[in-house]
């Protein structure tokens, strides 16, 4: 791996505040659901051109949303035992279970890009 901590700790943070995770720059995002192709910054391919590589951004969105679902599952059973709401529990659940994937997308598509650059810096193939 070529990239150091302090440099995978930076795409991270840049990502997580939907930025282009090589140059900091933006607004990446036209909509909350569209990505622009290009980073208006550095003009870096926001999908790096590989078939099938919304699927990683898609594999965060389901992991992240899932993983949100089972710690406020868990946090409101543990803070409410012996008589968890259950109702509460079951629809709650359901409806975050919605909501959550459609909340996280573009925070997925960011954070897929900079994992992505952490283990694949960009190229000049990607400026083009």
């Amino acid at each position: 791996m070529t990239t150091s901590w302090k440099q995978a700790a930076i795409l991270l943070w840049r990502a997580l505040r939907l930025r282009c995770p090589n140059s900091g720059g933006g607004p990446i995002f036209e909509s909350w659901l569209r990505m622009r192709p290009r980073c208006p910054v550095c003009g870096l391919r926001l999908e790096r051109g590989e078939q099938g590589y919304q699927v990683g951004a898609y594999m965060f969105n389901i992991v992240a949303s899932e993983l949100a679902f089972a710690l406020i599952f868990l946090g409101i059973l543990i803070a409410t035992w012996p008589s968890p709401p259950w109702d509460l529990l079951l629809y709650g659940g359901a409806v975050l279970m919605v909501v959550a994937p459609f909340l996280f997308y573009p925070f997925s598509k960011t954070l897929f890009l900079a994992f992505d650059l952490i283990f694949r810096p960009a190229k000049e193939e990607d400026f083009r």
